[in-house]
């Protein structure tokens, strides 16, 4: 299953959710009116096989396409047959007959309209046909009486819920076609009302197409908004991984050159080393020097060509631990109240991947509080022991409108976080707090499971 058909497949399933289930709604939130409701449901597609109102929330919803077509099938029937019996005068075993099979079909049009329209239309053809011998079809309502009428509109209605345009355009030119057929028959002194049924089923599947056709708009709307936002939320952890390499490389390109020249120096810092020893280090150094310039080609690769400026940026130190409290400054002129609680010697503690993401914590989250939460007090606390560097960030409730006033930050928020903790093997804990402040708690590892510093990410499946 592809990506984008397995995203249709979860927005149904949570459209189907949240349709039966509407306490589900937020808080605070408008839950809508019975009528309201109902509108939903009539704009919503029913699918092959599931009756008409399948998906509303209520029971009594479900239930009452089945009602009201029962309240139809109750009153039509005995119409039906009184009717043919004495304006029409069709025998009574006749006209029971004929009343069963022109009525009760209808009952099939709630699951399956399309057999029922054919159930319903070979019985109001055939009490046509045996109203031309009846004796009192002068002056009456021919080929269709007044209740046949009524219960084919009926059926037109659960037809254009349910089927497509091209469906209901051959139903209703079908209908055209027989009411033009019959009327080369048509009994002397009869009225004709092929013409009104034309014109009123034509009405109703226009009507009825028309809710269906908008309910399908709206769901495939619905579809692609879905997909969009999965889509943009890939992209945004793609770029944040680019990220995050492009750091990784300056941490690692550090340590590969401090191999190339160790290995170079080495046989003038350790005089009288045997040859094989000083061609070992030779093929070390060249080795190192080869992996630079691979790290230099992926690394162009990964900034492009629409950075803007930003690789000159990138080309600055990259920031630690040591810079927070200049982080914490800038963020206070800009008028957001923050505190710093930095442990001692925390600065310089912890091995560059680590202390570089610690950094990158702190500032995405200084700046989604300066986005969501303007004017909230918050305090910022880095401690480190022996094991792990520990940064917690919490802010209080907004006290200022809601607005954008910070850009510093990568914008990739929490999605950026996970991606740093996951790089350095820690754990990140992010909630809201009780009094509508939030919390953002990463503990970040000093040594991975085998005992080295993190510097680079673990490898994951596609």
């Amino acid at each position: 299953m592809s990506d984008q058909a397995r995203t249709r497949f979860r927005l149904r399933r949570r459209n189907r959710e949240r349709t039966r289930r509407p306490s589900d709604a937020a808080p605070g939130a408008r839950v809508p009116g019975p009528l309201a409701q109902l509108a939903v449901v009539l704009r919503t597609p029913a699918r092959a096989a599931e009756p008409l109102f399948a998906q509303a929330p209520k029971a009594w919803q479900r239930l009452l396409p089945f009602a009201v077509v029962g309240i139809f099938v109750v009153t039509l029937l005995p119409v039906t047959i009184t009717v043919l019996t004495n304006d029409y005068g069709v025998a009574g075993g006749w006209a029971g007959a004929l009343g069963v099979a022109q009525t009760v079909p209808l009952l099939l049009a709630v699951t399956r309209p399309l057999p029922a329209w054919v159930l319903v239309l070979v019985a109001n053809t055939t009490a046509a046909v045996l109203l031309l011998s009846a004796g009192e079809v002068a002056g009456q309502p021919w080929p269709w009486p007044p209740m046949t009428i009524v219960g084919y509109l009926v059926l037109m209605a659960c037809l254009g819920l349910r089927e497509s345009i091209r469906t209901l355009v051959g139903v209703w030119l079908a209908t055209g076609a027989l009411g033009v057929v019959l009327g080369f028959s048509r009994p002397s002194g009869a009225m004709d009302t092929a013409a009104l049924l034309f014109v009123l089923s034509g009405v109703v599947l226009v009507l009825t197409g028309a809710l269906r056709g908008l309910g399908d708009a709206q769901q495939r709307i619905a579809e692609q908004e879905s997909i969009s936002e999965a889509e943009r939320a890939r992209r945004t952890l793609l770029e944040e991984r680019a990220r995050i390499a492009r750091e990784l490389h300056d941490v690692v390109a550090h340590h590969m050159s401090v191999i190339t020249v160790q290995a170079d120096s080495a046989p003038y810092r350790l005089p009288g080393m045997p040859e094989p020893v000083q061609e070992e280090f030779a093929a070390i150094a060249a080795a190192a020097r080869e992996s630079l310039g691979e790290m230099r080609r992926l690394l162009t690769v990964l900034r492009g060509d629409g950075a803007n400026g930003g690789a000159q940026g990138e080309r600055a130190p990259q920031p630690g631990i040591d810079r927070l409290q200049q982080l914490v400054e800038a963020t206070v002129r800009a008028g957001q109240p923050v505190e710093l609680s930095l442990a001692a010697g925390a600065a310089g503690a912890a091995p560059p991947a680590v202390d570089l993401s610690a950094y990158r914590i702190v500032q995405e989250a200084l700046a989604n509080v300066v986005r969501h939460a303007p004017g909230a007090r918050t305090r910022v606390s880095v401690t480190v022991d022996e094991d792990e560097v520990l940064v917690l960030v919490v802010n209080g409730p907004a006290r200022d409108a809601v607005v954008e006033l910070e850009t510093s930050g990568t914008g990739h928020g929490l999605v950026g976080m996970r991606e740093r903790v996951r790089l350095t093997g820690g754990t990140l804990d992010t909630g809201p707090l009780p009094d509508g402040g939030f919390r953002v708690a990463a503990r970040l590892p000093l040594r991975t499971a085998d005992g080295s510093a993190p510097t680079d990410s673990p490898e994951e499946g596609s």
